[in-house]
């Protein structure tokens, strides 16, 4: 079997960049990698209903710039910035509980404009249906339609566990387009969720594949197509196959 390996790690350097952004001696490297965990598991959890998509963080100084990619922002802002203050003052005391030093924060919310183009909400989505015991074949096939509709070149979707509640569990996949993920400038969005259901645990993956970058470019924003595919053209219904046996 051909080893794996994360998506975006495999290209940081090329066409992609870190999500925390700082510099640090190695004597205080420790202490604010464990901020950034601490300021990604407060923001994960207070903007559950928000559609986080990213955080970026960046320090200077004795200042941290976060930057929040989110599909709702209306639900980061608040009514008349009411949210950003409470967020920044809860940050701010879930970081002096530790023990850090009292930083200023900034906070910056950027949309995301295509929501169905993003595999961090297409897992969260996902796994959220799986809780509410849907069949996760009908899940799957309309996050896929949604993400084609969205203009993706290509997704590609992981299931393990007791699906459908069955007694072994087992492992099922579908991929619509390409996902090239031995090339380096193709823009692969990956990201992982957990299903928390009633008979267990029930993991999530996605790819998708939004385009070739050429490194030293930024990625181009797609737009969604303005047409719809035609209803009479004949749309292969996606396979599934069980790896079970395989990686038994």
């Amino acid at each position: 079997m051909g080893q794996k390996i994360h998506p975006t790690g495999f290209r940081l350097g090329v066409i992609k960049e870190h999500r925390s952004r700082w510099f640090a001696d190695p004597a205080r490297y420790p202490a604010l990698l464990r901020e950034d965990d601490l300021i990604r598991a407060y923001l994960t959890k207070q903007l559950s209903s928000a559609g986080l998509a990213d955080i970026q963080i960046e320090r200077k100084a004795d200042q941290i710039d976060l930057e929040i990619r989110a599909a709702r922002p209306g639900v980061v802002v608040g009514r008349g910035g009411s949210g950003l203050d409470a967020l920044r003052q809860g940050l701010q005391k879930e970081l002096s509980l530790h023990g850090s030093p009292e930083r200023t924060i900034r906070i910056n919310v950027v949309e995301v404009t295509r929501a169905d183009a993003e595999a961090v909400l297409l897992a969260e989505n996902i796994a959220q249906q799986l809780e509410r015991r849907i069949a996760f074949r009908r899940i799957v096939r309309q996050v896929i339609q949604r993400a084609q509709r969205a203009g993706v070149q290509g997704i590609k979707i992981q299931i393990a566990g007791r699906l459908n509640g069955a007694e072994i569990a087992r492992t099922e996949w579908t991929r619509e387009g390409r996902i090239p993920l031995h090339t380096l400038r193709a823009d692969i969005d990956y990201a992982d969720h957990i299903a928390q259901t009633t008979f267990g645990v029930i993991g999530v993956k996605v790819w998708v594949f939004k385009g070739e970058v050429l490194p030293g470019q930024e990625r181009p924003e797609q737009k969604a197509p303005l047409q719809q595919p035609k209803r009479r053209q004949q749309r292969r219904r996606p396979t599934f196959e069980d790896r079970s046996a395989v990686e038994a």
